[in-house]
């Protein structure tokens, strides 16, 4: 079940008014309170101090394990007792056991994003809210990791419930499963246990196999979509179906229990962020809750036994899944409810704050939501209420919406009467500006979405989705050609280039592919990943294809940037990989060059994320200056810098707008009243445009 079902193997059936009083019975296993507790604690900790408990997220698996065990052992009691499965009733149930709970939190948080939250968090949020509503995060969260761009946004208050998107869905699929080979095994004429344990098993195993395989693969999905996930409800389910009524000895018990939990801790403990997970790794925590499911429920040795039952370990098992639901949206919300980064003390609070919450949750939402007469009475009203909930919660996402819409339109006008003065954006850090704030509050804070529009000037040439072809020659005839190339790093000076190209009357190309440098040595991944041998394949043969595209067309001039700060390749010359790096772009640039054209290389921006809370402005809105950073430690070396330095080629220029971003010693997240970052590390595309005239200038 999800973090939520509380039943254990003897509390299943049909739970219908007919069925016999022992499919009814409600037995609470202590082990498997003790496994949620333990589960729903790691991933607080993880969630609140991710520096220390590195690997909580395991607990989001060992709640998968024991939903697919207690499912499994609830319909396989229906099965067997009635021949079939009431799929309306079960459904109905498992809506009033879960959707009472989960959307009193996603509608909560809903309405406290809008008076804590800044606007320009609204709309993903009420998208993520919807997502949630219908259990559909984890797919929309997935989808969004293939978007480099997207990757870098903030969390919102509902990213936590990827997880119960993913246990919604597995609920979905999981009766027709069995009651499907339980027919088979019928028609075959073998035993339905059988049948069952075998199609299970065949399940697990290529899931299993899908998991290690999708994890190397493309790991960013893998961690989010169900299919990958799939194999881990299997395990608890195969438990189910070999324990029957078998019982382990004390000591084997004592053993597996122990060696069980060990192994969770141990998983919790010693992965990481690096993790290449789920995968065939996430067998540690998979194995452990499956020892401790084997070990039973009473056989354990005294002070073990005791250990599990200690009422407060029980406890944090009863309100695991509101624990869970409520924990994140604090975390998101607190820092900018108190307008400064969370302290220890503040987390605690958090933690404290959230379990009472859970507490009153459990008893007065979640226990009511499953013994209400009036839902209980038939599916029928169950689904009725859950249709008008989804309802009152998409009114309140699309309100949401549109009241964001109203504040785009009040900073938009705002942002047209900063245009007109003097010191607006990178023109307060003009040589001999005469400008008293330069560095004050933001005029139009940035409102996220796509950051760099794209007009309509611009077609999408032979459907490649790379890729764009923008005219901006006014139908002057022989107009130049020339590309804009790179990874969203390139694609963040768009505007720039684009007031640029209209100017000059151009025909701009552009090819981005987020995370993807522009160079021929071997690619090893970005952001420190090399584990994403896909998505690294994927680049390499996308960069041939582009830089030879760009020589054969031999446009008047090239422009191009990445984030090669943290892209890694290895050309196989073991040189250090910052000079192997630059070896390779002046590789790329001669190619170009030697093709006729000019090759104008756009300087990374000073560093967002690496050297400060991306929300830092956010949580300093009045004095966006407490924001600021060395500048040595915000711009350290970059390769594209020292490439055009050491490249010997004067069709080569460096366009380094470093002293638009910066004071001699310190780098802004605010410049003349407008954001310099949209996100984690991407420039604003309105502080991107202001640059144009400076572009313009270095390239007349």
């Amino acid at each position: 079940m999800s973090i939520v079902e509380r039943s254990a193997v003897g509390s299943g059936g049909r739970l219908l008014k007919q069925a016999p009083q022992h499919l009814r019975r409600r037995i609470v296993r202590a082990d498997i309170q003790a496994l949620r507790a333990l589960a729903v604690g790691l991933v607080v900790l993880n969630h609140m101090w991710p520096d220390e408990v590195t690997g909580g997220y395991v607990g989001v698996d060992v709640f998968f394990v024991i939903s697919g065990f207690l499912i499994t052992s609830h319909l396989l009691k229906e099965l067997n007792a009635s021949g079939s499965i009431r799929l309306k009733s079960f459904y109905a149930r498992r809506v009033r056991r879960l959707l009472p709970a989960a959307f009193l939190v996603l509608a909560v948080s809903l309405i406290c994003s809008l008076v804590w939250l800044p606007f320009s968090r609204w709309v993903t949020t009420a998208q993520e809210v919807l997502a949630s509503t219908l259990y559909a995060e984890n797919w929309l969260l997935a989808a969004k990791s293939i978007d480099y761009s997207a990757s870098t946004a903030t969390a919102t208050v509902a990213q936590h419930y990827w997880s119960l998107s993913v246990e919604e869905q597995f609920y979905l699929v999981w009766p027709l499963l069995l009651v499907a080979l339980f027919a088979l095994a019928a028609r075959l004429h073998v035993s339905s246990r059988r049948m069952i344990w075998i199609g299970v098993s065949a399940v697990t195993v290529l899931g299993f196999l899908a998991s290690a395989v999708v994890t190397v693969l493309s790991p960013e999905q893998a961690y989010f979509v169900t299919p990958v996930r799939a194999w881990e409800f299997g395990a608890g389910a195969l438990v189910s179906l070999t324990m029957g009524q078998r019982r382990a000895r004390p000591l084997s018990a004592t053993v597996l229990s122990l060696g069980g939990f060990a192994m969770i801790w141990g998983a919790a403990l010693f992965f990481g962020k690096e993790t290449a997970f789920p995968g065939w790794l996430a067998v540690v925590p998979v194995l452990g809750t499956v020892l401790v499911l084997v070990a039973g429920s009473d056989d354990r040795f005294a002070p073990l036994r005791t250990t599990l039952s200690w009422p407060p370990i029980q406890y944090l098992g009863n309100i695991s899944y509101s624990l869970y639901l409520w924990h994140w949206p604090f975390i998101v919300m607190a820092p900018y409810a108190l307008s400064r980064p969370l302290e220890n003390s503040d987390r605690i609070l958090i933690v404290v704050a959230a379990v009472i919450l859970a507490g009153l949750t459990k008893s007065f939402v979640e226990d009511r939501g499953q013994t209400s007469s009036y839902l209980s009475h038939s599916p029928r009203r169950t689904f009725s209420a859950m249709a008008v909930a989804t309802a009152l919660i998409a009114v309140l996402a699309v309100t949401q919406i549109q009241a964001t819409d109203f504040k785009n339109a009040e900073a938009k006008q705002a942002s047209a009467a900063a245009a007109l003065q003097p010191c607006h954006g990178p023109m307060a850090l003009l040589p001999g500006a005469d400008c008293p704030d330069r560095f004050g509050p933001s005029v139009t804070p940035v409102t996220g979405g796509d950051n760099a529009p794209t007009p309509v000037e611009c077609v999408i040439p032979d459907g490649d989705e790379s890729r764009r072809d923008c005219d901006f020659s006014a139908g002057v005839a022989g107009a130049d050609v020339v590309w804009l190339v790179g990874d969203s790093h390139a694609q963040h000076w768009q505007s720039a280039v684009f007031k640029v190209a209209r100017e000059r009357q151009w025909i701009v190309k552009t090819a981005y592919l987020g995370g993807c440098p522009l160079v021929t040595a071997h690619f090893q991944g970005f952001d420190g990943a090399g584990r994403d041998q896909g998505h690294a394949r994927k680049c390499m043969s996308w960069a041939k294809s582009i830089t030879d595209t760009v020589v054969a067309e031999r446009p008047a001039a090239v422009f191009t940037s990445s984030f090669a700060r943290e892209q890694a390749v290895d050309d196989g010359s073991g040189k250090p990989p910052f000079d192997q790096f630059t070896a390779a772009l002046r590789v790329t640039w001669k190619n170009w060059t030697d093709a006729g054209a000019n090759v104008y290389v756009l300087a990374d921006p000073p560093l967002n994320k690496a050297v400060r809370s991306p929300d830092c402005t956010l949580l300093h809105a009045g004095v966006p200056a407490d924001c600021a950073v060395e500048r040595n430690l915000a711009q350290p070396a970059d390769p594209l810098v020292a490439g055009v330095e050491g490249a010997a080629n004067g069709n080569v220029v460096l366009l380094d707008f470093t002293d638009y971003f910066c004071s001699p010693e310190k780098c802004y997240t605010v410049v003349g009243g407008v954001d310099v970052y949209y996100d984690a590390n991407h420039l604003n595309h309105e502080y991107a445009e202001l640059l144009a005239p400076m572009v313009l200038d270095r390239i007349s």
